[in-house]
C-alpha cells in the first residue's frame, strides 16, 4: 500500500526532525546555558610534616599512604642528647638559685649595717640580688626551653589523613624545618571548578552542586562554597619600560575567562577514594528530571 508507506515515511521524518531539535535545544542549553564545567578538580591541603628540633631517627611507627588520627606519633627524634639537656639546665638553675641564696643573705648583711658600710656599697649588693635573680629566671627559662626540645622529639598527627612522599627511615638525620613526608588533610576534601563567565550568572553561594568524578559513575553531592573575586590578567603586565603588554586579539572571537568555584563535598561514599588533582565535571543547581533532564545529565558526564 503506498499511502501507508508514504506515511510511515512522513512519520519518521517528523520523529527524526523532533529528536534532531530536542537534541539541539538541549546540546544549546548545556553549552551555552547551563551552569557546568568539565574543568573541575579535586583539591585538600596538605600539611608538611618537619621537626622543630634535630637529631637522629629512631623509631617510625607509621608506613607510606597509612591513614593517622589526630595525635598518632610519627616518628621519634633520638631524645638521649634532650634529656642530658634538661640535666644540664636544671643543674644550672640549682646553681642560679644557690647564688641568689647567698647574694641576698650579703645583701641582707650590709643592710644591717647601717653607718658601717656606705650606700654606694649597699647599693652594688642590691643591684647584684637583681642581676641575679634574672639570672634564675634565664635558667629557668632554658630549662623548660630543654624540656620542650624533648616533646618534639616526637613528632605526632596534627589531622586526620593519609601520610604520603614519606622519605625517612630509621637512623636518617632530621633538621629542623626540613620536611621530610607530608599529611593529606582528610577533613578538608573540595572541589575547584573553572566556570566560564557567560554561565556565572547561575552560581551562587549556597547553591546545590553535583560532581562527577572522571573514573567514578556515582556522583557526588555538593554545595558552593565561595567564588573567587579576580583571576589574573595578562594585559596588565608591564614591559621593561613600564607600559602594558597588550595582547592582540581578533574582534570577532571572545574567548570567555573562567571563574574558580570552590565546592565543598557533602558526602563521600566509602566506595570512592578521592586523590587530590582527579578532574570532575560540575553541574549547579538540582538534578533536571524526566527524560530530558536525564538526556542533559548524560551528555554533559559524557561529551
Amino acid at each position: 500500500m503506498p499511502w501507508l508507506r508514504n506515511l510511515i515515511r512522513v512519520v519518521l521524518t517528523l520523529a527524526v526532525t523532533a529528536m534532531a531539535v530536542v537534541l539541539g535545544l538541549t546540546l544549546w542549553n548545556i553549552y551555552m546555558i547551563a551552569p557546568w564545567t568539565r574543568d573541575g578538580t579535586v583539591r585538600v591541603y596538605v600539611v608538611d610534616i618537619a621537626p622543630e628540633v634535630a637529631g637522629t631517627v629512631v623509631q617510625i611507627p607509621i608506613v607510606d599512604n597509612q591513614f593517622v588520627h589526630k595525635g598518632d606519633p610519627l616518628f621519634v627524634i633520638d631524645p638521649v642528647r634532650f634529656r642530658l639537656a634538661i640535666r644540664e639546665a636544671q643543674a644550672r638553675l640549682d646553681g642560679a638559685i644557690e647564688d641568689l641564696r647567698l647574694k641576698r643573705r650579703d645583701a641582707q648583711r650590709r643592710m644591717g649595717l647601717g653607718g658601717i658600710v656606705s650606700i654606694e656599697e649597699q647599693e652594688v649588693f642590691n643591684s647584684s640580688v637583681a642581676i641575679q635573680i634574672a639570672a634564675v629566671d634565664a635558667a629557668r627559662a632554658a630549662l623548660d626551653i630543654a624540656r620542650l626540645n624533648l616533646q618534639r622529639s616526637i613528632l605526632y598527627s596534627p589531622v586526620n589523613g593519609y601520610i604520603t612522599n614519606l622519605q625517612l627511615r630509621v637512623g636518617d638525620y632530621v633538621t629542623i624545618g626540613q620536611a621530610r613526608m607530608s599529611i593529606i588533610d582528610n577533613d578538608s576534601w573540595w572541589v575547584y571548578g573553572y566556570f566560564e563567565e557567560t554561565k556565572m550568572w547561575g552560581v551562587h553561594v549556597g547553591d546545590v552542586a553535583r560532581v562527577k568524578l572522571m573514573g567514578y559513575k556515582t556522583i557526588l553531592m555538593g554545595h558552593v562554597v565561595s567564588i573567587a573575586r579576580g583571576i589574573n590578567d595578562a594585559n596588565g603586565v608591564s614591559n621593561e619600560r613600564g607600559l602594558q603588554n597588550v595582547n592582540p586579539i581578533f574582534t570577532w572571537v571572545r574567548l570567555a575567562q573562567r571563574i574558580p568555584v570552590r565546592v565543598h563535598i557533602d558526602h563521600v561514599p566509602p566506595t570512592i577514594t578521592l586523590a587530590a588533582g582527579m578532574t570532575a565535571t560540575i553541574s549547579i543547581g538540582p538534578a533536571p528530571r524526566g527524560a530530558k533532564g536525564r538526556l542533559t545529565t548524560w551528555l554533559q558526564n559524557h561529551l
